[in-house]
């Protein structure tokens, strides 16, 4: 049985500056395979390199009235020892030297912040992946708080196929299969296809991962993710298709659908009794990718026989 997916990379990651400026180079193109730390854009430094000249001449303010305030506490030691000068006075020029230390740290620190916005004016690609679209050009003005992105990142050597499935069929897929927890059984479900927006079936097999753990109220859904290995990247994230769900089935009865026909969502064969008398008969019939044929799982026993050709027209009871 086939279910629409929704096809996404195991890690899609958003762009985004951390400081405000003008783009001012795009170093890779949409579409493009970049590695972790590539360079992907380049922001004009000029106000942030005039920021660190700033934040280091405050520094070097800062280093001069530590060293004033040090030569102030040498000067001020002799006079209290011979007592010149009151003990008060050198507290006074050790505040100052505090205080001094102080604005130098914060010196510092302000140069520390104004190098690192230096380096975020260069932003790199966290991880491997394919670049997605640019939705600001060379010469836009970005901040952290743009509404889209710069562009996307997604690494797409494994997809994941996002898809849902009724409660009915989720239970017909678990059952039977071994395993204590539901995620012990989705281990033991056999590999699973995808099948492709134009029919075709991808030529790597996927694995079903997990299951919501919660059936949607309003849809009676469970939604259920299985992963295809993409090493060459022919799958993109954002693209669809149908997973495609091996059911095993033993035992059971196989007829014509053409042998059927189906009335408000039942199924219905006429069957053939033993007076050579058909008789309009309602079967439960398993529906999926069997080309020509029903798997019937209640209504019919072996050796029952049904119209199969013409069965338009007939009426019940008919010999």
């Amino acid at each position: 049985k086939d279910f629409p997916a929704t096809l996404q990379g195991e890690q899609t990651v958003e762009i985004r500056p951390r400081i405000s400026g003008y783009n001012e180079e795009i170093r890779v193109d949409e579409g493009a395979y970049v590695k972790k730390g590539q360079i992907l854009f380049r922001l004009n430094s000029n106000d942030i390199q005039a920021q660190v000249r700033s934040a280091e001449a405050q520094v070097k303010v800062a280093e001069s009235q530590v060293a004033t305030a040090k030569i102030n506490i040498e000067k001020t030691k002799p006079l209290v020892e011979k007592d010149i000068i009151s003990p008060f006075q050198l507290e006074i020029v050790e505040t100052a030297l505090q205080a001094a230390e102080a604005q130098l740290a914060q010196a510092n620190a302000n140069l520390a912040n104004a190098k690192a916005n230096l380096q975020y004016t260069i932003i790199t690609s966290p991880t491997d992946g394919v670049i997605g679209t640019f939705p600001y050009r060379v010469g836009s003005l970005v901040s952290s708080s743009i509404a889209e992105p710069l562009t996307t990142v997604s690494n797409t050597t494994s997809m994941l196929a996002y898809f849902s499935m009724n409660e009915t069929d989720f239970f017909r897929l678990t059952h039977g299969i071994e395993g204590k927890t539901t995620l012990e059984k989705l281990e033991s479900l056999p590999e699973v296809e995808l099948v492709l927006p134009d029919n075709s079936i991808y030529e790597r097999k996927g694995k079903v991962e997990t299951a919501s753990g919660i059936v949607d109220t309003q849809t009676g859904a469970v939604n259920i993710r299985a992963s295809f290995p993409n090493p060459d990247g022919y799958l993109r994230s954002g693209g669809s298709g149908r997973v495609r769900l091996p059911e095993n089935l033993k035992n059971v009865l196989l007829i014509p659908q053409k042998a059927s026909y189906e009335i408000q969502g039942k199924h219905f064969v006429y069957l053939v009794d033993n007076d050579n008398k058909i008789v309009n008969t309602v079967i439960d019939v398993v529906s999926g990718n069997l080309k020509d044929v029903y798997v019937v799982t209640s209504g019919l026993k072996a050796g029952d026989k049904i119209v199969v050709e013409g069965i338009s027209g007939l009426r019940n009871g008919m010999e």
